[in-house]
């Protein structure tokens, strides 16, 4: 089975975050980085499914500047066997469309008998790269999985729907998938599988050279939303409470008109 895994370098959701001098994303300096954690759901997948069908193939491929290379190290020390690196200093400015595209501009020729990525990024959030790539390849595309198995000639699937509900499909290879949370238990790389890491090949790939069409929209502002004052508790029995209600709704009333 040949297999792409598709991930994004992040920053800590626990960092402190401040608007760029831009205005239009955050500043990345003194920020911690990671792999989405998603993309570690679908990281962990690949090399599951690889353990399990005798000559199987992983490559990982990740957009973004030389430092998303520390995250595909991790990858490729969790059992990946090459990553693509397509360098783009200016990803964070991609929206979904320029950023599906890309994917599907490598992918097209490669002969992945499954495409696997996160639901969605833990930074810009909007979910659609995924479903975008399986549009663009013309491959079947399954979001929100939870559960994953092999099932004949396919995968037997499980999705994540509203309200907690599952979904099971079935779908024939090739195809693309992309990892809800608690998808699996992603694996820590041990110290010898960080060591063959180093070894394993880690290509660059300029951006210009993948992406064929222009971006359809752009951010244009990005903002901390302002702090608003805290709520006023009120004690007491319910009509004294109803009288301090009316009281206070009578008075900013007045204030608005």
């Amino acid at each position: 089975m040949n297999i792409l895994v598709c991930i994004k370098q992040v920053p800590d959701m626990e960092a402190k975050f401040a608007v760029a001098a831009n205005g239009v994303w955050y500043d990345p300096t003194d920020l911690a980085w990671r792999m989405n954690e998603y993309d570690e759901y679908g990281v962990e997948q690949a090399v599951q499914l690889k353990e399990q069908v005798a000559g199987s193939d992983v490559t990982v491929l990740c957009i973004g500047t030389d430092k998303a290379k520390e995250i595909m190290k991790k990858a490729l020390a969790m059992g990946c066997d090459r990553g693509v690196h397509v360098a783009d200093d200016e990803v964070f400015s991609r929206e979904p469309y320029e950023i599906a595209a890309i994917i599907a501009e490598f992918a097209r020729d490669k002969g992945f008998d499954l495409v696997i990525t996160g639901m969605q990024s833990q930074d810009r959030g909007s979910a659609q790269v995924g479903l975008l790539v399986a549009e663009m390849l013309d491959l079947p595309g399954i979001s929100t999985v939870v559960g994953c198995s092999l099932d004949g000639d396919g995968l037997a699937l499980s999705r994540e729907l509203e309200g907690g509900v599952r979904a099971k499909v079935r779908v024939n290879l090739p195809a693309l998938f992309t990892c809800q949370l608690g998808l699996n238990k992603p694996r820590y790389p041990t110290l010898p599988n960080i060591m063959k890491a180093k070894k394993k090949e880690l290509i660059t790939i300029a951006v210009a050279d993948l992406l064929k069409v222009a971006g359809r929209q752009a951010t244009t502002a990005l903002f901390v939303p302002q702090k608003k004052g805290g709520g006023l508790v009120l004690e007491g029995d319910p009509a004294e409470l109803a009288d301090k209600l009316i009281g206070i709704l009578k008075e900013k009333t007045t204030v608005l008109s």
